[in-house]
């Protein structure tokens, strides 16, 4: 299962993103990990390849954060899922992460930021699978509109 963007799906966020659309968005990562991580090639920063998935992940994380921050966006929420009630084996996910950012000009920006590009190296290190939703802030979100 891919674990990255393609460019079409890249493409829909552009198509929104600095128009007269763009908003905050909210990113719903459902992250599944790899028991250990599959880096291809030597890791960034000439760090071990022998580490858990989700430690590869948290590599990423801790640069991702960073540029977050940077362009303005924050984690909402981010918690362990140990399973779940409606779905087919294998569908559920290790962690869900919400991250909140100003637009979607914001979210391409984190994706193209020149510190996040090597970093990218983790992320796919450690996921096993990965499905990121776009979403609108939620309907009990006590900001107006945009």
């Amino acid at each position: 299962m891919p674990v990255n963007p393609t460019q079409e799906q890249l493409a829909e966020v552009a198509a929104v993103a600095g128009g007269p659309d763009d908003r905050p968005v909210i990113m719903l990562n459902l992250n599944t990990y790899r028991e250990r991580a599959a880096y291809e090639g030597e890791p960034p920063g000439g760090m071990s390849a022998d580490v858990s998935g989700r430690e590869a992940y948290e590599r990423y994380g801790a640069v991702a954060q960073g540029v977050l921050a940077r362009e303005g966006g924050r984690i909402l929420w981010h918690t362990h899922s140990p399973g779940h009630v409606i779905g087919a084996p294998g569908e559920g996910c290790d962690d869900v992460i919400a991250v909140e950012y100003p637009s979607h000009a914001a979210f391409l920006a984190l994706a193209m930021d020149p510190a996040i590009l090597p970093a990218l190296a983790h992320r796919s290190a450690g996921l096993e699978r990965a499905v990121i939703i776009r979403c609108e802030p939620g309907l009990g979100d006590a900001r107006p509109p945009a």
